[in-house]
C-alpha cells in the first residue's frame, strides 16, 4: 500500500469517525423527542415539555457540530477520492444529493421551527414539528445508508463504454436488500446511543438531589427504549445484517470470525487472538456448531474459512477487524444486561434509589459511541481491499495528484480543529446539563 493511500485513508477515517459521534445521538434524540411531546399532549404534563426542549437543545448542539465536521468529507470526495467520485459518482450522488436537498433541509427547518416556533405553533403544531424533525433526521440517515450500501453490495448499475458506473434502477438501488438490513440496524443503534445518553441525565440529576421530575422522566425514557433497541440491534437486525454478509462477503465473514479453516459445525469464538502469519486463532473460547447455525441457520452447514479465498482478497487488517468486531458484540450484550437490570429495579419502583446502578447509568454513556465506531470501522474494513465490493479496488480509487505531505498536514489541522470544537461542544453541553430543564419557552 503506497504511502499517499495510506494517509488518505487515514484522513477519512478520522474525519468521518469523529463526525458520526453528533449524528448517532440526534437520530436517536429525535425520536424521544416525539415521545416527550407526545406525553406532554396525552397526559398534559408540561414537566415532559420541559423534558423535550432540554433534549431540542441538545440535539442543536449535535446538529450543528455535525453539519460542520460532515461538510469536509464531501469536499474529500474531490480533493482525495477523485477516482472513486469519477467512477461511481453518477449513482452515488444520487442519495448524497437526495440527502443534502431533502432531509438536511427539512431537517434544519423544522428544527428551527421546534425549537423557536412552540407559542405560535401551540401544543399539536408543536408536536409535528418535532415529528417532522425525526422524520428529516431519519430520512437523511437512509440517504446515507444507501450510498454506503451500495459500496458493500453494488446493485441497480451498469457499467458504461466509458468506463464509469451509470444508474439503471433506481427502485433497484433505492431498495438495496443490504441498506434495509444495515439502516435497521444503525437506526437501532441510533436509538441504543440517544437512550444511554438520556438515562445518564436522568441518573445524574437522581444522584445530584436535582431535578426530580425530569429525572424520573428520562431514566423511565432511556431504560425503557434502551432496553427495547440493545434487543433490536442483536435480533433481527444485527442478524440480518450478519446474513448479508454471509451470503456476499464471505471473506470477510471469515476475518470478522478469525476463522482460518473450513468446515461444518463451525465454532463461534468468543474470545481469542488471531495470528495471520500462522492462519489460526490463538487462546480462542469458542461455542461448537454456533457459527454455523447463526451463518445458515443450522449447525451442520459448511462456513468457508480464510484459507478457502487468496490473501489478497483478504481484509488489510485482519486483526483490527476481528478487535472491532467482537467489541460491538462484546458492548452489545452488556447493553442488554444493563437495561435488563435496569428495567427490573425500574419496575419495581427501586431504580432511583439504587445508586450504584445510577452510577452504571451515567458512567455507560460512552460506550455505544465506542459500540457504534466498531461497528463502522468493522463494515469498512471488511469491505477491503474493495471500495466499492467486486468493482473497484481501494487502490485504485485515491486522488493521485494530491501530495502525501498536503494530506499529513490538512490531517493535523483537522485534528487541531476537531480538538478545539470537541471542547466548545463539552463544554456548552455541560452548562446545559447544569441549566437543567428549564421551564421557560
Amino acid at each position: 500500500m503506497s504511502d499517499g493511500l495510506i494517509w488518505h485513508r487515514i484522513q477519512f477515517a478520522f474525519s468521518i469517525t469523529f463526525h458520526y459521534l453528533f449524528p448517532q445521538l440526534t437520530m436517536g434524540l429525535a425520536l424521544l423527542i416525539v415521545l416527550f411531546k407526545s406525553l406532554a399532549l396525552r397526559l398534559r404534563d408540561e414537566s415532559y415539555n420541559e423534558v423535550a426542549r432540554f433534549w431540542g437543545r441538545i440535539f442543536a448542539l449535535n446538529f450543528a457540530m455535525g453539519v460542520v465536521t460532515g461538510i469536509p468529507l464531501e469536499f474529500q470526495f474531490g480533493t482525495n477520492w477523485s477516482r472513486f467520485s469519477r467512477f461511481s459518482g453518477e449513482v452515488i450522488g444520487q442519495t448524497l444529493a437526495m440527502e443534502g436537498v431533502f432531509a438536511f433541509f427539512l431537517e434544519s427547518t423544522f428544527l428551527g421551527l421546534f425549537l423557536f416556533g412552540e407559542r405560535r405553533l401551540g401544543p399539536r403544531g408543536h408536536l409535528a414539528a418535532a415529528v417532522a424533525l425525526a422524520l428529516g433526521s431519519w430520512l437523511s440517515g437512509y440517504f446515507i445508508i444507501v450510498a454506503n450500501a451500495f459500496m458493500q453490495h453494488p446493485v441497480g448499475y451498469r457499467l458504461g463504454e466509458d468506463g464509469v458506473l451509470h444508474l439503471e434502477s433506481f427502485s433497484a438501488f433505492i431498495f438495496n436488500r443490504w441498506a434495509l438490513w444495515q439502516y435497521a440496524h444503525n437506526m437501532a443503534a441510533s436509538l441504543v446511543t440517544a437512550s444511554f445518553a438520556v438515562a445518564a441525565v436522568g441518573a445524574y440529576w437522581s444522584l445530584m438531589g436535582s431535578h426530580a421530575r425530569h429525572a424520573a422522566i428520562c431514566l423511565r425514557a432511556g431504560v425503557v427504549a434502551g432496553l427495547a433497541s440493545s434487543i433490536l440491534i442483536s435480533f433481527p437486525t444485527g442478524d440480518g445484517q450478519g446474513k448479508m454478509v454471509t451470503k456476499h462477503q464471505p471473506v470477510t465473514l471469515a476475518a470478522m470470525e478469525g476463522l482460518f479453516d473450513s468446515g461444518p459445525d463451525a465454532e463461534l469464538a468468543i474470545i481469542g487472538q488471531p495470528n495471520v502469519a500462522a492462519r489460526r486463532l490463538e487462546n480462542p473460547i469458542v461455542v461448537p456448531g454456533l457459527l454455523s447455525f447463526l451463518a445458515y441457520g443450522t449447525f451442520g452447514s459448511t462456513v468457508h474459512g480464510l484459507n478457502d479465498f487468496p490473501a489478497r482478497e483478504w481484509p488489510a487488517n485482519v486483526e483490527l477487524l476481528y478487535y472491532s468486531y467482537h467489541i460491538m458484540v462484546g458492548l452489545g450484550t452488556l447493553f442488554i444486561l444493563v437495561m435488563g437490570i435496569s428495567a427490573v429495579l425500574l419496575r419495581r419502583d427501586r431504580l432511583a434509589r439504587t445508586r450504584p446502578m445510577l452510577w452504571v447509568l451515567m458512567l455507560a454513556f460512552p460506550f455505544p459511541y465506542i459500540a457504534t465506531t466498531a461497528g463502522w470501522w468493522t463494515a469498512e474494513m471488511g469491505r477491503q481491499p474493495w471500495i466499492i465490493h467486486g468493482l473497484m479496488r481501494t487502490a485504485n480509487a485515491h486522488s493521485q495528484l494530491v501530495n502525501p505531505g498536503d494530506v499529513v498536514f490538512t490531517t493535523l489541522g483537522f485534528a487541531g480543529l476537531y480538538l478545539l470544537l470537541g471542547m466548545l461542544f463539552v463544554v456548552h453541553v455541560l452548562k446545559e446539563i447544569d441549566r437543567g430543564p428549564a421551564a421557560s419557552h
